[in-house]
């Protein structure tokens, strides 16, 4: 081997060790989101209401993904498995999936049984997927995200727009710009 390529070789070797230590403390490792984001459900949102308000949540979150999209993919394989953000989005919300094309019956904040594709399309008006819809402790929506956000961070933010009561005076795109 020339010279050169291995002092190159031993240069990268020797940053990738003084490197590892500091990405291995800088990030915490994934955790599933079904089992660590998303709540258990019976698909009674009325009854899932009443233990948010019970246990002291600010809002109920309900994630419509559908199987295909990708971006409710990349959303669960890089934002929603982080333990940061499991860790907020718990603490501050009850939070459920529904499936935009499911045939298995719910029952809407009013009391009303339907299927989940009815409740994403005939309910909520979900035309595209992810959507992020935020509802208060009437049931009533007071917030919506559609479409994957750019990172964590970007999730955080909206969780903390919504947790803070900042949906009552401006829209999210001003929020993340004054927040800077």
């Amino acid at each position: 081997m020339p010279f050169e390529v291995v002092r190159i070789l031993r240069q990268w070797g020797l940053a990738a060790l003084l490197l590892a230590p500091v990405t291995l403390l800088g990030a915490a490792d994934p955790r599933d989101p079904y089992t660590h984001f998303f709540q258990p459900t019976f698909g009674d949102f009325q009854e899932d209401l009443e233990d948010a308000r019970a246990d002291g949540k600010k809002a109920i979150l309900i994630f419509f993904e559908m199987d295909e999209c990708p971006f409710c993919h990349r959303m669960k394989q890089q934002v929603l498995n982080q333990p940061e953000v499991q860790d907020y989005f718990r603490e501050h919300f009850a939070i459920f999936s529904v499936d935009v094309e499911g045939d298995i019956e719910v029952t809407d904040f009013q009391g009303n049984t339907l299927k989940q594709s009815d409740f994403a399309f005939r309910e909520n008006r979900v035309r595209a997927t992810p959507v992020f819809q935020f509802f208060n402790l009437d049931g009533e929506p007071i917030a919506r995200f559609t479409g994957a956000t750019r990172d964590a961070r970007e999730f955080l933010q909206l969780g903390e727009f919504v947790a803070e009561g900042h949906f009552r005076d401006m829209n999210f795109t001003r929020f993340k710009r004054e927040a800077q």
